[in-house]
């Protein structure tokens, strides 16, 4: 595994989120890479419309970290989540069990 990717997993609790209302996205910073996710709110639904994530953290750990922070973020909300961009579709769908409530009523991933 990469020492980079590694280094950041063993600090995978100190990985924080920041939800930046200005640029309306969600972002964090490793080893000054910017991750992000673009949104936009809507009636108490929030769509997830596009991810950026540097090379060398597409598909890897990290960016499922990173989407799995946002995500667990709405659990005691009453916000439901659109995911509009595909990777975050990809995402929903292989783990539609742990975020299904997520989904607003009649959508299915």
């Amino acid at each position: 595994m990469d020492l980079k990717i590694d280094k950041v997993l063993k600090m995978e609790n100190d990985f924080e989120v920041i939800k930046n209302e200005f640029q309306r996205q969600f972002e964090t910073k490793i080893d000054g890479e910017l991750l992000a996710v673009e949104f936009s709110e809507h009636d108490r639904k929030i769509f997830l419309t596009k991810l950026t994530v540097p090379e060398v953290y597409k598909d890897t750990e990290i960016q499922n970290i990173f989407i799995s922070k946002i995500l667990d973020s709405f659990k005691d909300t009453r916000f439901k989540v659109m995911p509009t961009s595909p990777e975050i579709a990809k995402f929903f769908r292989k783990h539609r069990l742990k975020y299904k409530e997520l989904l607003p009523a009649g959508i299915t991933i």
